[in-house]
């Protein structure tokens, strides 16, 4: 009987844990943008730590924490570091990460291509990420060229979904 009721009590906290961990894991990534003023990446939360390098503007990032004004943040080539949080827009952005990624009229492979775009190349999202994922053909989103042309690029060619 006290064996029993080790494996319940065992089983149920397995539970626990596991339901704090796998609705973690399924949680999307948080990107933002840096603001249209240059943004300073730093190694420590502070004006005062060390500049590592500048951002232009609609950059995007990974948001990984926000403490007291500043938030850490993973860029497209991995680096990790802090910006003012005043330095992040809600603006979705996204840039090419393969050589080139083409843009296409409609989310398939057959469509015209619209346009190509480059390494680093960015592109604005067109339409909201919750839309984009009730899209009928998955791994496409929306996007828009600072020259207003927009078409549909494959998801695995762009940082910042």
């Amino acid at each position: 009987m006290a064996a029993a009721v080790v494996v319940r009590v065992l089983r149920a906290g397995v539970a626990a844990v596991l339901a704090a961990i796998v609705p973690a894991a399924v949680v999307a990534a948080d990107y933002r943008a840096t603001t249209e003023t240059p943004s300073i990446l730093y190694d420590a939360p502070s004006a005062k730590a060390k500049p590592l390098f500048v951002y232009g503007r609609d950059v995007p990032v990974e948001v990984l924490v926000t403490v007291e004004g500043w938030t850490k943040v993973r860029d497209a080539a991995g680096s990790i570091g802090w910006l003012a949080s005043k330095g992040l827009a809600d603006k979705h952005v996204l840039m090419v990460r393969v050589p080139v990624a083409d843009v296409r009229a409609n989310p398939d492979e057959t469509s015209p291509m619209v346009f190509r775009a480059e390494q680093h190349v960015l592109l604005e999202m067109a339409e909201t990420a919750s839309s984009a994922a009730t899209t009928a053909s998955p791994g496409w989103v929306k996007v828009r060229h600072r020259d207003g042309q927009t078409g549909y690029v494959r998801i695995a060619q762009v940082y910042g979904l």
